[in-house]
């Protein structure tokens, strides 16, 4: 079996920058991160998963120093797409992200494993629920692309 590899991709390194920021993965010819890799910021923040010209793009995992956790799809560097979020305090939110916000349809859980009373399922505009609604489809697409995220990031 032949691998497939993404053309934009022509090495494979490691490069610390000066500001702290580590990077190991695969490089394009323009010299930017690409391809797959893991990105270590100065303040703790790791990224795993998928980069394109440099910024967090595709499937991909982000923890944060605080044990905030990211599982999704991202785009040009923010949250974009379907996803899970962990917040430090055990808050989850599953579903739609847009501009590295909550923004669409999902589900929130607390801690405690309940979802509220009336249950936060609905659309949430910029991280506020606006309107209740039933969306089991889409919490299953975030959960199933949490677990696509995870499981690439794990054979890198």
């Amino acid at each position: 079996m032949v691998e497939a590899v993404d053309p934009g991709v022509v090495k494979s390194g490691a490069y610390k920058y000066e500001d702290g920021t580590r990077y190991i993965g695969e490089w394009n010819t323009k010299g930017q991160k690409h391809g797959m890799g893991h990105l270590l910021l100065p303040d703790g923040t790791r990224y795993d998963g998928c980069l394109a010209g440099g910024m967090c793009s595709g499937l991909g995992v982000m923890a944060f120093p605080d044990g905030a956790k990211y599982e999704g799809e991202f785009m040009q560097g923010w949250f974009h797409g379907h996803g899970v979020f962990w917040r430090a305090d055990g808050m989850k939110f599953e579903g739609e992200f847009r501009g590295g916000r909550v923004w669409g349809l999902g589900l929130v859980t607390y801690s405690d494993g309940s979802n509220g009373f009336p249950k936060n399922e609905g659309f949430f505009q910029d991280c506020r629920m606006v309107r209740r609604k039933r969306c089991p489809e889409v919490v299953q697409r975030a959960q199933k692309i949490a677990y696509m995220a995870r499981a690439q990031c794990q054979h890198v």
